[in-house]
């Protein structure tokens, strides 16, 4: 199971990561734009390119951005290094996976084989999550948001995705490092972060709120075949707070028919295990009722569930006196 679910839980938990470490919420005003906003946070007008990325402002065609509108304006991070850690234990702490050491150690302008010291602040790379669109390869997103097409090798290593092609709706996290916030944007995230802690109280039960007045739109995103826009409101929904296990079972459900449209296999292979222990009594057997993708899928993920549990299954002792 743990296999399966390596996909969405890494992704999951990258996100929570760094969102609660380094990403604020503003609030678009009358006038602003994009640029101006990415100028008034970092300093850069081109980092507009991220905010619509980090917003999935370009799904379905793109969005426009309108007064009132919540923005998520990310930044890269710092941790202070603690006595014994490496940059394996870091990488999977901070970025998901110790398979990322070199690109933690990269980033801080040294190699994984050379440990950080204790008491050293390292910068810790922003994980922007980024939804893979028709016929975009790993060169032209390394272009996108390196600068640089050659730079796709980071890409394939950090994903795990060496020699794999890209298909639309592939979720990819991309370690930016260069998001640091200006002075404004550095005031601006205290501000976000004093109101977050102000309005701390009874946050899950407003989570759990929203999430039961979206679900009608994320049903509808699958129903009309808007699946990317589906899988961003989704995971959305998913990290909002703590939720009920039906709503963890729903939203799974919907997911699972968005990653199995965008033929995501692993992705809709760990929904349907996230589905069927959320809500142990779903039947996602049912060729009538499901779609064949659907039944595939849950049925991927119920073979590799019996494989890992074999392979836990310890070999049995040899009776006393037996050669």
């Amino acid at each position: 199971m743990r296999r399966l679910t390596t996909a969405l839980a890494a992704f999951l938990s990258a996100l929570t990561l760094s969102q609660a470490a380094s990403a604020y919420t503003h609030i678009v005003r009358q006038g602003e734009t994009l640029a101006s906003i990415a100028e008034h946070a970092y300093g850069r007008i081109e980092h507009e390119k991220i905010l619509v990325a980090a917003n999935a402002l370009d799904a379905q065609g793109g969005s426009p951005i309108v007064p009132g509108m919540r923005l998520e304006i990310p930044a890269v991070s710092y941790h202070r290094v603690q006595v014994g850690e490496t940059w394996a234990q870091l990488a999977k702490e901070l970025l998901g996976d110790e398979r990322r050491a070199n690109i933690l150690a990269q980033a801080n302008d040294t190699v994984p084989w050379v440990q950080p010291v204790e008491g050293q602040e390292i910068l810790v790379p922003y994980n922007l999550r980024y939804l893979v669109g028709h016929g975009e390869t790993l060169v032209t997103i390394s272009q996108k948001f390196f600068g640089k097409r050659e730079r796709a090798y980071i890409l394939a290593h950090y994903n795990r995705r060496e020699g794999e092609p890209l298909q639309r709706g592939d979720v990819l996290l991309i370690p930016l490092t260069d998001l640091t916030l200006s002075e404004a944007g550095k005031a601006a995230a205290l501000a976000a972060e004093a109101s977050v802690e102000a309005q701390a109280a009874g946050a899950a039960r407003e989570a759990q709120r929203k999430v039961d007045a979206e679900m009608p739109l994320l049903a509808a995103d699958v129903k009309t075949g808007r699946y990317v826009e589906a899988v961003t409101r989704g995971v959305r929904m998913l990290s909002s707070g703590e939720l009920t296990r039906p709503q963890l079972a729903s939203i799974h459900r919907q997911l699972l028919e968005a990653y199995a449209a965008l033929e995501a296999h692993e992705l809709a292979a760990a929904s349907c295990v996230a589905l069927r222990e959320n809500d142990p009594s779903a039947d996602m057997g049912d060729e009538v009722r499901l779609s064949p993708k659907i039944v595939a899928a849950c049925r991927q993920a119920m073979a590799e569930k019996v494989e890992e549990e074999g392979e836990g299954e310890p070999e049995p002792e040899p009776e006393a006196g037996a050669e």
